[in-house]
C-alpha cells in the first residue's frame, strides 16, 4: 500500500510539474494555429485558407506555422487528426457502457456520428465540400492508410470484441471496418436520414458477426 501510495505521490509530482517555457509556448501557439484555422476553414472553405491568413489570424508568424506544421497539408492533417480525435472520444461515449442489445448500441452510436458530423461546422465544412468536388480535407477522414481511418476502426474493433468475444478476431476485424466505410459513404451522401441508415448499418454489421 505504502509503495502504490509513493509511486500515486511521484506521478502527481510529476504531472505538477509545468513545462518549460519554450515547449509550453509552442503548444500555446500550436493550439492558436489551429484554432484559427479551424474557423477560418467552416467560414470559407480549407480551399480558400491560405497558410498567410491561418498565420495573421492566430496572430503568430508565418515561419513559425511552417516551422510546426511543414506545409499548408501538414497543417490540414493536423487539424482533422485532432478534430476527429476529439469526435472519436464523444463516439466512445455513446459505445460505452451503451446498450444492452448490441445492434441497438451500434445503431445509436452510428446515429451520434451521423447527426454530430452535421452539426460539427468543421466535418459539416467538409462534407459539404466534398459533395461539391471541391475540398482537398476530405482524403484525410476516407484514406484507409490515415490515422484517422485507423483510430475509428480501433475503436470499432475494441467495442466489438468485448460485445462478441466469441468471434474469431478476423471477422471482427472485418465488421469493424464494413462500419466504419459505410457510416463515412453515408456521410457524403446528401439527405441521408441518420435513424435507419443507422438501422440499416448496424443489421449488415450484425449479419457479418452472425
Amino acid at each position: 500500500m505504502a509503495a502504490h501510495m509513493n509511486r500515486t505521490e511521484t506521478l502527481d509530482a510529476d504531472r505538477a510539474i509545468p513545462d518549460p517555457p519554450r515547449v509550453a509556448w509552442r503548444k500555446h501557439m500550436r493550439q492558436r494555429v489551429l484554432d484559427a484555422a479551424r474557423d477560418l476553414t467552416c467560414a470559407s472553405g480549407w480551399d480558400k485558407v491560405s497558410l498567410s491568413a491561418v498565420a495573421a489570424a492566430a496572430e503568430v508568424s508565418r515561419p513559425s506555422v511552417y516551422k510546426e506544421f511543414g506545409n499548408r497539408a501538414g497543417l490540414g492533417r493536423a487539424l482533422v487528426i485532432r478534430e476527429t480525435h476529439e469526435f472519436l472520444h464523444s463516439v466512445a461515449l455513446t459505445l460505452y457502457p451503451g446498450l444492452p442489445d448490441p445492434r441497438a448500441s451500434l445503431e445509436t452510436a452510428v446515429s451520434f456520428v451521423l447527426t454530430e458530423a452535421h452539426r460539427n461546422p468543421l466535418v459539416r465544412a467538409v462534407v459539404v465540400a466534398a459533395r461539391e468536388g471541391s475540398d482537398s480535407l476530405l482524403p484525410y477522414l476516407t484514406a484507409r492508410a490515415d490515422p484517422i481511418f485507423d483510430a475509428a476502426q480501433v475503436l470499432l474493433r475494441a467495442w466489438l470484441t468485448e460485445r462478441f468475444p466469441e468471434r474469431d478476431e478476423e471477422l471482427v476485424t472485418l465488421a469493424a471496418d464494413i462500419t466504419v466505410r459505410m457510416t463515412i459513404s453515408h456521410l457524403l451522401l446528401p439527405g441521408a436520414d441518420p435513424a435507419p441508415t443507422a438501422g440499416r448499418i448496424s443489421l449488415a454489421v450484425l449479419k457479418v458477426l452472425s
